[in-house]
């Protein structure tokens, strides 16, 4: 029996149940939302279980309150196969005194046009990413992110990473993809993601609103995509890309495609950070491409851990992807948000971490030693015109709690600056 790994979203997922009674688990496929549900769930129902699926849509064509009986916590796995449920279950809480527990996990957005009330009051909905490093194992997580913010000041010199340059590659290869990490065979591990994409481009992206889309044109998408990952590249630099196999693609169709990648969180795009500390129209507004899981971009690429350990270039956009999605994962209970910031002069912070009480770090990305001090310059610059603005009064904010520049190299340490260099390896 393959050993359950603690996520993050168990303690979430807890508190959550304590506060509302139902909680909707979204994310992609594959990353464990199921398995993680089950632990908290006392019943389930399995709507992608083909030997029943039909006796329960029949049911829930007359009666679907019929489907709610099971013990609570009760899990409905993919909910949105019968649509229906959702306004089942808000009506079975509206109008009865109750404390029953609802868990709902699903793959895909749900196009809302299927169901008569937003659930707004009743449903909390979570969003399961693939594993962190930390998740995996991997990292050490000998320094609590969350804890910077609460003490910004606390001593990480000293602190080391465990992971090798080449086990940072072939992480991000191999994603944070659950079922990889059962496998012994590293070819198997590497497969896990190709078989992601495959599934995805071949079914997955048809069959979410049942429109045929051409796997060939998704393939395209995803490879343009996948070459300007962790960029802000516009969508006509993607279009050209895209049209140098299938000329005829339009914007319109593009979008749709896009939409539809989206909705299966495949794509995972971060917004632009816009503070009023610069004229509006010197502030960049595109968001910044990204993916889910870094294994993605590798995998729709046709690059190995080998290849990329000596094109570290490349690898160093892949790295970012990599770092992005940690830092959702271990900011996520305290509601983070992440964005960029980059304005005309060049001036830019790869990432800026928001948490639900308004405190924010600056951040940049930099894979290697020989970075750090452009890194560190970069959110020194920055910060100074965020307190300038605050000091004149222009802005009603915070100053940033720390600054940070995540490694892939082994030592913590804080700068003579104040800036502190983080290994993503060390990070929980």
């Amino acid at each position: 029996m393959v050993q359950y790994l603690n996520r993050y979203l168990d303690d979430v997922i807890e508190k959550r149940l304590k506060m509302i009674n139902a909680i909707v688990i979204i994310g992609p496929k594959w990353v464990g939302k199921t398995t993680t549900a089950k632990r908290h769930a006392k019943d389930m129902i399995n709507l992608q279980d083909p030997e029943y699926i039909d006796s329960y849509k029949e049911l829930a064509s007359f009666k679907p309150s019929k489907l709610l009986e099971g013990e609570k916590p009760l899990l409905i796995d993919e909910w949105q196969n019968i649509p229906k449920l959702w306004d089942a279950i808000r009506t079975r809480l509206d109008k009865i005194d109750t404390d029953e527990k609802y868990i709902l996990t699903g793959s895909t957005v749900i196009d809302e046009s299927k169901i008569m009330h937003s659930g707004t009051g009743r449903f909390n909905r979570i969003v399961m990413r693939p594993m962190s490093l930390f998740e995996s194992k991997e990292s050490n997580g000998k320094i609590s992110f969350l804890d910077l913010f609460k003490n910004p000041n606390m001593d990480i010199n000293g602190i080391q990473s465990d992971l090798t340059i080449e086990d940072l590659i072939f992480a991000a290869c191999r994603g944070g993809w659950p079922e990889s990490l059962s496998k012994d065979d590293i070819e198997a591990q590497l497969f896990v993601v190709q078989n992601y994409i495959e599934n995805i481009t071949n079914i997955d992206v048809s069959g979410i609103d049942n429109v045929r889309r051409d796997p060939k044109r998704v393939e395209a998408i995803l490879k343009a995509y996948s070459r300007n990952v962790c960029t802000s590249a516009s969508d006509e630099t993607l279009l050209k890309d895209i049209r140098g196999r299938f000329p005829k693609m339009t914007h319109i169709t593009y979008k749709e495609y896009f939409n539809a990648l989206s909705r299966l969180f495949v794509i995972d795009e971060i917004n632009s950070w816009s503070p009023n500390i610069r004229s509006a129209s010197a502030i960049r507004q595109s968001n910044k491409r990204a993916f889910i899981d870094p294994s993605i971009a590798v995998a729709c690429l046709n690059l190995s851990p080998e290849y990329l350990l000596f094109d570290l270039k490349t690898f160093g956009f892949i790295f970012e992807n990599l770092c992005i999605r940690d830092l959702k994962v271990y900011s996520y209970a305290e509601g983070g948000e992440v964005s960029y910031y980059r304005d005309k002069t060049g001036l830019e912070s790869d990432c800026v971490i928001h948490l639900k009480n308004g405190d924010y770090a600056l951040i940049e990305f930099k894979l290697g030693r020989d970075k750090i001090d452009d890194g560190a310059a970069n959110l020194i610059k920055l910060n100074n015109l965020i307190e300038d603005a605050i000091k004149k009064d222009r802005v009603k904010m915070k100053k940033p709690k720390f600054l940070a520049v995540i490694t892939g190299i082994e030592n913590a340490y804080t700068r003579e600056d104040g800036v502190k260099v983080l290994p993503i390896g060390c990070l929980r």
